[in-house]
C-alpha cells in the first residue's frame, strides 16, 4: 500500500485515537477515503458501529490506562507508523474555582495530558520505523494562556499542559527529524462544541489534513489552528 496515491497524497499508516465519534471518526473516514491505512482506536470497539463501518482497522484503547496502552503497543509491535493523531480527550469543565473538584481535575490531566504522552512513549519505536515521523496532538484555542478569559478551568489547564509537553517532545526528537505539533480543530459541532459551532467534524478534519500534509520539520514544536495559522501560547 505504501506506493498507492489518492488525491496526490502518498499512502501512509495512521493511528487515530478516540475515533468512535466526532472528530476522530471523521479522521478515520476521511483517511480511509483517501486510501490511507488507518488504525483507529475506541475504548469499547464493540459499541463503535460507525467506526467499524469506516473500513479502518479498529483496536481497543483507553489512553488513561497503562495496561491498555501496553496492549496496543504489543499488538503493533514491529509495525511502522507514519502519523499519530492524539485525538482522544475529555472536555467541558467548571467556570469557577469555587466549583472545582480535584478528582475531576486529575481525570482531565490523566486523559488530556498524560494520555497523549503514553501513546508517544509506547509507540515511539513504531514511529521511528515510519517515513513521516509525525505526531499531532489535538489541542484547543482555549489552551492559549495569553488569550484566556476564564472558564473551562480543567480543560484549559490540561490542554495547556499538553501544549507544553508537545513543545518539549518536539525539542527532544528534532535531531531525528520528527514533526511534533499541537493542532486546534477550531469550533466544531461535537458533543463538546455544541450545535452552534461553526465547523462540522468533516470540515475541520479536511482543513487539518491540509495542514498536516504540508508540515515540515521546521514547523515542529508549533501550536497551529486548523488553517495552519500560528496560535499564541
Amino acid at each position: 500500500m505504501a506506493g498507492k496515491r489518492e488525491g496526490g497524497v502518498s499512502a501512509s499508516r495512521w493511528l487515530v485515537t478516540g475515533a468512535n465519534r466526532g472528530i476522530g471518526l471523521a479522521f478515520a473516514r476521511e483517511l480511509v477515503d483517501r486510501g490511507q491505512e488507518v488504525i483507529a482506536t475506541a475504548r469499547k470497539p464493540a459499541e463503535a458501529k460507525e467506526l467499524a463501518a469506516s473500513r479502518a482497522r479498529v483496536e481497543a484503547l483507553d489512553v488513561s490506562d497503562d495496561a491498555s496502552v501496553g496492549k496496543l503497543a504489543r499488538a503493533l509491535d514491529g509495525e511502522p507508523l507514519d502519523v499519530l493523531i492524539n485525538n482522544a480527550g475529555i472536555g467541558d469543565g467548571v467556570d469557577s474555582i469555587r466549583d472545582l473538584d480535584f478528582e475531576n481535575l486529575a481525570r482531565f490531566f490523566e486523559v488530556n495530558t498524560a494520555g497523549p504522552l503514553r501513546l508517544v512513549k509506547a509507540l515511539l519505536p513504531n514511529l521511528e520505523k515510519g517515513r513521516r515521523r509525525t505526531i499531532v496532538s489535538l489541542s484547543s484555542g482555549l489552551a492559549s494562556i495569553s488569550q484566556n478569559n476564564g472558564g473551562w478551568l480543567e480543560y484549559r489547564a490540561s490542554k495547556a499542559a499538553l501544549n507544553m509537553s508537545t513543545r518539549t517532545v518536539a525539542a527532544e526528537l528534532a535531531p531525528e527529524k520528527f514533526i511534533v505539533i499541537a493542532l486546534s480543530p477550531g469550533w466544531v459541532k461535537t458533543d463538546m462544541g455544541g450545535a452552534g459551532a461553526t465547523l462540522s467534524p468533516e470540515e475541520s478534519v479536511r482543513a487539518m489534513l491540509r495542514v498536516i500534509d504540508g508540515l515540515t520539520p521546521k514547523q515542529s514544536g508549533r501550536f497551529l489552528d486548523h488553517r495552519g495559522r500560528e496560535l499564541p501560547w
